[in-house]
């Protein structure tokens, strides 16, 4: 029979103190609030995180694939269509490759094996071009995106608020355009109604006519305000391209982590040395900077509630041995050594980090449940990019959470118990 662990439970559960279980419960309380914090923090903002990168990677791809030269003017170098290109990119399955090993964050100088998560999911083409949208009392200046058969709709179906995809015809182009909800709000514009949209070629005023069968809502803002989606021939016709004549293509990853890796190999190994291949990290850095802030804030999160546990942890396991200095005192007058009596008290701090670790988690994991299902905690969308707190739920994520605070708790406890050496038996019994 452990008798450390005997007394230990008693103390904790047997107690008839008011004072001792008052500590004990406000003990578990900030234990069971600290981890609670903890995990919804960091489900939320993997989640946050996880939900913008897709809307993003929905939109415009992982990867880009373009002339290797920039145009002085706004408008793309056109490259020629290859379908064998489309085809080997389509094909890759995964990569192997050698990523530098890293310890605590920093590079060692040697190498692991490594390979992606997974391949390339579609390759798309598509070409673009600036327009004004002309309605009868409204101008909205917009960048018409040109798509084509070859589309991932899996992503945009998600963002349809009103109405339909746009659907491809064979021969001449598509007279269809999808608008989103901020540029239909603001040209008063619904599905069903026409428009004209200007172009300037050459100091020459172009027309075309389309027909709106679809609003979407992506809810990023400075996309949602630009970008219309039409059919790449429309494109085409305007800058007189021919049917063959593309902007580049986007590159739609199985696993948005393997993006880097994936371009660097499309880039070396399969386009022809007058095309680029870049990330949409690379196109777009500062949004993606501003993802990356969001790992340091959870991190933060989780370091100050880590100290708040340890904190609360020493305070209670300290009133905790100086409420039992006569019991130290008898059971050291009984021959127990200092450890073993260190023990007892590591046992119930212990206990005390068990039961709340248990009901941080069921509040956390209960309350990340409710937001994910109810969804009642709000966002402005404008300023978040989302209408609601999203939750992202990570196994791995709790299971570090737990484990890394009980490491860290317990081993910071063997310090407060360091007092019980310097208690005498003798001068706690003597007043007695």
């Amino acid at each position: 029979m452990n008798l450390e662990l005997f007394i230990a439970k008693k103390l904790s559960f047997g107690s008839a103190r008011s004072f001792t279980r008052a500590i004990i419960k406000m003990a578990i309380a900030g234990i069971a609030v600290s981890i609670a914090v903890m995990i919804i923090s960091s489900f939320m903002i993997k989640g946050f995180r996880n939900e913008v990168t897709q809307k993003i990677f929905g939109f415009w791809g992982n990867v880009h694939i373009t002339d290797i030269y920039v145009s002085n003017s706004n408008e793309p170098i056109p490259i020629v269509e290859d379908e064998n290109i489309k085809k080997e990119i389509e094909n890759i399955a995964y990569i192997e490759y050698q990523s530098p090993r890293k310890v605590l964050g920093k590079d060692t100088g040697t190498y692991k094996n490594d390979r992606t998560l997974g391949g390339v999911k579609a390759v798309q083409s598509y070409a673009s071009i600036n327009g004004i949208i002309k309605t009868k009392e409204y101008l909205e200046g917009v960048i018409l995106k040109g798509i084509s058969t070859d589309f991932d709709w899996d992503a945009m179906r998600g963002f349809l608020k009103k109405g339909d995809i746009i659907n491809f015809k064979e021969g001449e182009g598509a007279k269809e355009i999808m608008i989103s909800e901020i540029t239909a709000n603001r040209l008063n514009l619904d599905v069903g109604k026409k428009l004209i949209v200007h172009f300037i070629r050459k100091s020459k005023q172009v027309k075309k006519a389309f027909k709106v069968v679809g609003i979407y809502s992506t809810g990023l803002e400075e996309y949602d305000k630009k970008i219309v989606l039409v059919d790449i021939k429309k494109v085409q016709e305007v800058y007189g391209w021919e049917d063959n004549m593309i902007a580049g293509y986007e590159v739609v990853t199985e696993h948005y982590e393997d993006m880097d890796v994936i371009s660097e190999h499309i880039y070396d190994d399969i386009i022809p040395n007058n095309l680029l291949s870049q990330t949409i990290k690379e196109k777009f850095p500062g949004i993606f900077e501003w993802l990356e802030m969001q790992k340091l804030n959870e991190w933060v999160i989780l370091g100050l509630m880590v100290v708040v546990c340890i904190i609360n942890m020493i305070t209670a396991l300290l009133i905790l041995i100086l409420e039992r200095t006569k019991m130290i005192g008898v059971l050291k007058s009984l021959g127990q050594k200092n450890w073993n009596i260190r023990k007892i008290f590591l046992y119930q701090g212990g206990i005390i980090l068990l039961y709340g670790l248990f009901w941080g988690n069921l509040i956390g994991v209960g309350l990340s449940l409710l937001q994910k299902y109810t969804g009642f905690i709000k966002l402005d969308e404008e300023s978040y990019y989302l209408s609601e707190a999203p939750i992202d739920f990570s196994l791995p994520s709790l299971l570090i959470i737990n484990m890394g605070t009980l490491l860290l708790v317990v081993l910071c406890l063997v310090l407060p118990t360091y007092i019980i050496t310097k208690i005498q038996a003798i001068r706690v019994l003597r007043f007695d």
